[in-house]
C-alpha cells in the first residue's frame, strides 16, 4: 500500500474511534433516527440524545427473506414512513443503521445472519439512496453498547464492561474504560466445536427446544471461557433474550456481575441513533 493511502485509511479510523468517544462523553444533538437491522426483524425509532429515549413508536418489521440490501432497504423505508406519520422527523435529523456483521467504512465485511449479498455492496449507499438520507452505519452490538454505556446499565462503570446481544446470533461491544474495541463479534467465538451462536443463541435455544435452565447453564460456560480472556467488570446483556431474564436468571454464573440492558433490545437503536450524530 502506498503511503498516502495508508495515512488516508489512519486518519479515517482515528476520526471513527474520537467520534465513539465523543458520543459517550456527550451527545450533540437533540434528535437522531436510529435502526436496528436484525436476522427477524427490523426496527427503529426516533431517538432524544439528550436523555436516550425513544420519542415516537418502535417501529418494526420482518427482515425480508432473503435479506437482500435492496429489500431490507425498502422495509427500513417503510418503517421511516411509520415514524413520520407519528411524529415530525426533522430535515436534518442523523440517520444511523445497526447492522449484523463487521463494519468498516460503510461496508459489511462478514454477513453470518444476514444475506451475503451485502458483501458486495456498501450497506450506506444502498440504504442512503432508498431512505433519501444520509445513513452512518456500524456493527448492531456496537451500536447497542454505546447506549448502554451513556445512558444505561453500564454509564459510568470502571474498567472492562462487555455488551453481548442475544437474539437470533450473538453481538458484542467490549468497552475499557469507556473507549469502545469496534466489531469483536464474539458470536463466532468457538465453542464446543463450533460457532458460539449456533448453539446459545435466542434462536438456538428454540431450535434446540431446551429450557431455560439448561440454556443458562451452557451460556455460564461460554461465559466462563469468555472472562478467561477478557476478565469483565461487568456484563449487560442485551437483544431479544434480554427481556426474558427473569425467567433465567437465577440459574446464571459469572465472576463479574451481570445484568439487563436498560433499553433490552431497543438498546441498537438508541446506539446508532447516538453514532450517525457524531459523524453525520
Amino acid at each position: 500500500m502506498d503511503e498516502p493511502a495508508q495515512a488516508t485509511q489512519t486518519a479515517t479510523a482515528f476520526d471513527e474511534e474520537a467520534a465513539i468517544d465523543a458520543a459517550i462523553a456527550q451527545p450533540p444533538r437533540e434528535l437522531a433516527l436510529g435502526f436496528d437491522i436484525g436476522g427477524t426483524g427490523v426496527k427503529a425509532a426516533l431517538v432524544n440524545l439528550a436523555t436516550g429515549e425513544l420519542v415516537s413508536q418502535r417501529a418494526r418489521v420482518k427482515t425480508p427473506s432473503p435479506s437482500l440490501p435492496e429489500a431490507v432497504a425498502e422495509a427500513m423505508k417503510g418503517i421511516f414512513e411509520i415514524i413520520a406519520k407519528e411524529v415530525e422527523v426533522p430535515a436534518d435529523a442523523p440517520v444511523g443503521c445497526g447492522i449484523p456483521g463487521v463494519v468498516k467504512n460503510g461496508r459489511l465485511l462478514s454477513a453470518a445472519n444476514i444475506d451475503k449479498a451485502w458483501l458486495e455492496v456498501s450497506a450506506e449507499e444502498v440504504i442512503s439512496s432508498v431512505l433519501g438520507r444520509r445513513v452512518e452505519c456500524l456493527n448492531d452490538a456496537d451500536a447497542a453498547g454505546l447506549a448502554e454505556v451513556r445512558f444505561g446499565a453500564g454509564r459510568g462503570a470502571p474498567g472492562t464492561v462487555l455488551l453481548l446481544t442475544i437474539g437470533t446470533g450473538i453481538g458484542s461491544a467490549i468497552f475499557t474504560d469507556g473507549h469502545l474495541v469496534l466489531n469483536t463479534e464474539l458470536g463466532h467465538f468457538r465453542w464446543r466445536g463450533t460457532d458460539s451462536e449456533k448453539r446459545i443463541s435466542g434462536a438456538a435455544r428454540e431450535r434446540r427446544h431446551i429450557s431455560w435452565r439448561k440454556w443458562a447453564t451452557e451460556f455460564s460456560d461460554f461465559l466462563a471461557e469468555i472472562e478467561i480472556w477478557l476478565n469483565p467488570d461487568l456484563i449487560i446483556l442485551s437483544g431479544g433474550v434480554s427481556k426474558e431474564m427473569p425467567k433465567f436468571a437465577s440459574f446464571l454464573k459469572a465472576r463479574a456481575p451481570i445484568v439487563p440492558a436498560h433499553f433490552l433490545n431497543s438498546a441498537g437503536i438508541v446506539g446508532a441513533a447516538m453514532y450517525a450524530a457524531l459523524v453525520s
